[in-house]
């Protein structure tokens, strides 16, 4: 194996503030802000938009659309027997 051409894992935290939910795990990303771990060391942090705590698919709870509006604007613009 060729040595020092792979990038330096280093333990990350990986934060979903919208799931409130956070996990250490080791990654060659890095990070300007850190954040105290509950093993008391501190680790480089990086907030993500979505993780399993906050997606649909994992959570169960699908997003709602505004279907009736949808329905009720496409009846007054073409009448109440369109569709």
């Amino acid at each position: 194996m060729k040595h020092d051409i792979h990038p330096t894992s280093r333990p990350v935290v990986y934060r979903d503030k919208a799931g409130d939910f956070a996990f250490l795990t080791r990654s060659t990303a890095t990070s300007d802000r850190s954040v105290v771990w509950t093993d008391g060391n501190t680790y480089p942090v990086i907030d993500v938009e979505i993780s399993s705590a906050s997606h649909p698919f994992y959570t169960g709870k699908a997003r709602e659309l505004d279907t009736a509006g949808r329905v009720e604007r496409f009846r007054q613009r073409y009448g109440r027997n369109a569709g």
